[in-house]
């Protein structure tokens, strides 16, 4: 099985949720956690002969705590992330990653303006 690791906040990013309260950072994990499981959900469209949907259908949302974490549960979705040496690479969870982490910046600095 193949683990892929992405670690998507900046420090400029880590330090806005840092300091939100407690509730907020919590209900903003959640918000956004849950546009990025949908993001990589309408990212993972892959070509190739063998596309069952597997894949889509594995990506799952847990948000807690301090962490909200999106996961794809097949054996060979990193795979499908970063490419083989047999396979180009079909990247879903980065492109997510990357739509989403702007507006959840975006909010957090707000509320940094209103503290």
């Amino acid at each position: 099985m193949a683990t892929l690791t992405f670690y998507g906040l900046d420090e400029m990013s880590q330090s806005l949720l840092k300091n939100a309260n407690p509730e907020r950072r919590q209900r903003v994990l959640k918000k956004y956690g849950s546009k990025l499981k949908e993001n990589a959900i309408g990212k993972a469209q892959f070509s190739g002969k063998y596309t069952t949907g597997a894949t889509r259908r594995s990506i799952t949302l847990e948000a807690g705590g301090d962490r909200a974490v999106v996961t794809a549960h097949t054996k060979y979705s990193g795979y499908l992330e970063v490419g083989t040496r047999k396979m180009a690479a079909q990247p879903f969870m980065a492109p997510a990653l990357e739509a989403t982490v702007p507006g959840m910046v975006e909010e957090l600095a707000k509320w940094a303006k209103l503290m």
